[in-house]
């Protein structure tokens, strides 16, 4: 039976209360300089997460207008008091425009700019095609120019990052009595993600992955009925969201004692990953981490059953840049946040993984998650 610690989360709770404020000073002149490099005079943000990291708006529905001199949020009347409140307490140097026209709103806010940046892999080709009628400019796509600056991280937004971590830590802590035959992934997953809103987590970071025995060779299999039996490998994938920042991790499991086989493949991956996580330096391509941890399973005979890239970078996003994966030419700078994540697959047997997330430091990184990785529990 699933039984709930009393008292939990009381501490972390109070640890929420301790925050620092998040502000998003110097972000947009940031995004003007890095949109000058790109040629154009204007940029039109259309990605809502992109917004919420500019301005500090967290609506569902909005344009960001930056332009060399000003900078203006095009949103409708649901946010007429929220949106001006949510600039004002992050320190945004925009200003709102409430309209539900928003892309005629959005032309007449470029005046006279004659290049115009649009995030090609976000804006709707209805909205683009609209723009186009209405300016006289040159439209440009870009990728990526908003999600290279968010993926260096301050001190308050790593502080949230490593407070979620530390709620999933715990709460795996919590639940470790649960690997026992039985129990199933769907109620271990509950569990989890119960502990995580108990000790002050907005909710799970992505859907709980917990994958059991043949359900742990599917890296992305979802928490099902499954029932846990004896030598099971247990995959559990768990972040957590603390003000609107994500954690991310993995450890794999053996419900009883593990045979060869499970015990070689865990002890592989868990080498690989370490080797992984003490190769991370800045100045380093990403895509080294990569090569060094597939270079560890290939070596010992499974290079063919490790079949994803090695991390991603984390934030407001669980997915963001950089990437670490083959073909990765992103350069590792301090203040980023990453996962390395190596795995081994086997069809019909299970699978293990261990993620951990870093953030990068001057002279290396600097784990923020720090669940054991021993894989038996009793």
């Amino acid at each position: 039976m699933l039984t709930m610690p009393p008292g939990f989360g009381s501490a972390r709770r109070k640890q929420l209360l301790d925050l620092p404020p998040l502000g998003v000073k110097g972000r947009t002149e940031r995004a003007r300089e890095a949109l000058a490099a790109r040629g154009a005079d204007a940029l039109v943000v259309t990605d809502l997460t992109n917004i919420d990291w500019c301005t500090g708006f967290t609506g569902s529905a909005g344009a960001l207008v930056i332009t060399t001199d000003t900078s203006v949020l095009v949103t409708d009347s649901r946010y007429r008091d929220q949106a001006p409140a949510q600039l004002d307490a992050a320190g945004s140097e925009a200003q709102v425009r409430i309209d539900s026209a928003t892309f005629d709103t959005v032309a007449e806010c470029l005046g006279g700019a004659t290049k115009v940046a649009l995030e090609a892999d976000r804006i709707v080709w209805a909205d683009q095609r609209r723009l186009s009628e209405a300016l006289d400019a040159a439209l440009i796509a870009t990728t990526g120019l908003i999600a290279e600056l968010r993926s260096v991280k301050d001190e308050a937004e790593l502080v949230r990052m490593e407070t979620a971590a530390d709620i999933v830590d715990a709460a795996l802590r919590d639940c470790r009595h649960q690997f026992v035959p039985g129990v199933s992934e769907r109620d271990l997953a509950l569990m989890l993600e119960d502990q995580m809103r108990a000790a002050g987590a907005e909710g799970p970071a992505y859907d709980t992955i917990v994958a059991s025995g043949p359900n742990a060779a599917l890296p992305h299999a979802r928490a099902g009925a499954r029932r846990f039996v004896e030598g099971d490998l247990v995959v559990v994938d768990a972040g957590a969201v603390v003000d609107r920042y994500r954690s991310d991790m993995t450890r794999t499991f053996v419900v009883g004692k593990p045979d060869d086989q499970t015990a070689e493949i865990h002890d592989i991956v868990t080498r690989a990953q370490a080797q992984g996580v003490a190769a991370v330096r800045p100045g380093l391509e990403a895509q080294e981490i990569d090569r060094v941890c597939r270079e560890v399973i290939a070596e010992a005979g499974y290079g063919d059953a490790f079949v994803h890239g090695t991390g991603h970078g984390v934030g407001l996003d669980i997915h963001e840049l950089p990437a670490l994966r083959r073909g990765s030419t992103a350069i590792l700078s301090p203040g980023q946040v990453i996962t390395v994540e190596p795995g081994i697959y086997l069809t019909g047997f299970g699978g293990v993984r261990v993620e951990d997330m870093v953030v990068v430091t001057p002279h290396g990184c600097r784990s923020l998650t720090k669940y054991p990785k021993e894989p038996v529990c009793q």
